[in-house]
């Protein structure tokens, strides 16, 4: 398993700081009063594509693109993954093509046309996808790009804690998980900055697989899982992402698909920010744990925001 470095993520961000404005780091008084911690919000909602994939996406097409423009490369997602590849394939002149769920969130696929990929809606779930991606990617004879087991992609994604270590100190670092890239690569970094700075990833208590590999300490499979935040729907875990877990995480947290609702309807209401419910499970980790984080400095980044409508309007409803 290729080893990652602090000095990967520098030179990581390198190449992306001429394609991506550093994301906002705030804090919305009446959010972090009503949260009752010293919260602190990196808005990833701010990138391009709306999530900080990109980040890795960039970086992978800015070492890679010489080889891609020759073949063009084909990579799964349910979205956010899907746009971060698509735009830097769009930077870098290079055909994509991203393979999806059939029941993908018709927002992302229509945002990653948009980016100029081709989108092939195949597999009834996000594994199901990789399978159907990576054949293509043989039979095609193109480069096939892992959402989870590339260590330029989560060296791209470890800017985010880059650029938020650099503006002030945190006491605790809480990040959502799916594939692990993005906890992964913050904790690398958190722990080469910051040595006394906890690290905590989340994810849906309904889509588990991240949160079982990294307490067994083994590769996790399961048949099928049923979270509503597509960000977080995996139900195998990546190899290279839970190695650096596993190396520099303090915790790992589930949290119930009704507190990820609650995350969102929360920021909405009192941090002014929209956010999808992969991109608000950090905040129902954090309200979860309100209790015992007393008085820290807490860094909760807002990882996405690609909310479909419909979606957003029955968490509305569903609230009222």
């Amino acid at each position: 398993m290729e080893r990652l470095s602090i000095a990967d993520v520098r030179a990581a961000y390198e190449r992306i700081r001429a394609y991506l404005p550093e994301t906002p780091l705030v804090q919305h008084p009446a959010f972090a009063r009503a949260l009752g911690l010293d919260a602190w919000l990196k808005l990833e909602t701010a990138q391009p594509t709306g999530a900080f994939k990109v980040r890795g996406g960039i970086n992978w097409m800015a070492v890679n693109a010489e080889r891609a423009r020759l073949c063009g490369v084909v990579t799964a997602s349910t979205g956010n993954h899907g746009q971060s590849i698509a735009y830097a394939a769009t930077l870098f002149g290079v055909l994509a093509i991203i393979y999806a769920p059939r029941g993908a969130n018709p927002f992302k696929v229509r945002a990653m046309q948009a980016m100029g990929a081709d989108v092939r809606l195949e597999g009834h779930d996000f594994q199901a996808s990789v399978a159907a991606a990576e054949q293509a990617a043989q039979r095609e004879g193109r480069l096939f790009i892992s959402s989870g087991d590339e260590p330029l992609l989560i060296a791209g994604v470890a800017t985010m804690a880059l650029e938020a270590l650099a503006r002030r100190a945190f006491d605790v670092v809480i990040v959502p998980v799916g594939g692990g890239s993005n906890a992964a690569g913050t904790a690398l970094v958190v722990k080469a900055l910051s040595p006394r700075t906890r690290v905590i990833a989340v994810c849906s208590a309904q889509a588990p697989a991240a949160h079982d590999a990294w307490q067994r300490r083994e590769h996790v499979r399961y048949e099928s899982q049923s979270t509503i935040a597509e960000g977080l729907a995996t139900r195998e875990s990546y190899d290279l992402p839970q190695s650096l877990l596993a190396e520099h995480l303090d915790d790992f947290v589930t949290v119930d698909d009704r507190e990820i609702e609650e995350g969102v309807r929360f920021l909405i209401g009192q941090g002014h920010q929209l956010a999808e419910p992969a991109g608000a499970a950090a905040l129902a980790c954090a309200r979860r744990l309100s209790r015992t984080l007393t008085g820290a400095s807490v860094l909760l980044p807002v990882t996405g925001s690609n909310i479909s409508l419909e979606m957003l309007r029955e968490l509305l409803v569903t609230k009222a």
